[in-house]
């Protein structure tokens, strides 16, 4: 079951620079920053109430981010929803017809397993589905 949207993923061509911005907007401070070597991407948190933000920068320009970057430039990448069972919503999801990048659990940032819908089958928008390591979801 979705229980709320977990956190928005911003492509960004520099988490540094982008940080001053959107501490600045979001009137908070970046609460982790770590990076996920099997993608190539070095990730930035920041709360926002129940949700968070996501900046995502490419460590290498063959990675998903950098192509995102490459292709249609700084943004919204992908929107994430809380999950309270990953393994449950991958098999209503694919019987539902959704086709997904991932059809098992991966190791994502901030203690996740992930797990994305393709595009092609959300109209267009990245869809990652994302569990708390532990089993319960952090607010």
């Amino acid at each position: 079951m979705l229980r709320k949207i977990e956190h928005l993923g911003i492509a960004v061509e520099s988490i540094e620079e982008s940080l001053k911005i959107y501490e600045a907007l979001l009137g908070t401070s970046c609460y982790k920053i770590e990076s996920v070597e099997s993608e190539f991407v070095k990730t930035a948190f920041l709360q926002v109430g129940e949700s968070k933000i996501e900046l995502l920068e490419a460590t290498n320009p063959d990675s998903a981010i950098g192509k995102f970057l490459s292709k249609k430039g700084k943004g919204i990448h992908h929107i994430a929803f809380d999950v309270e069972d990953i393994e449950d919503e991958i098999r209503r999801l694919t019987a539902e017809g959704f086709e997904l990048i991932h059809t098992s659990p991966k190791d994502g940032a901030d203690n996740k397993l992930i797990a994305f819908l393709h595009p092609k089958s959300t109209d267009g928008v990245l869809v990652e589905l994302c569990q708390e390591k532990n089993g319960s979801s952090k607010s």
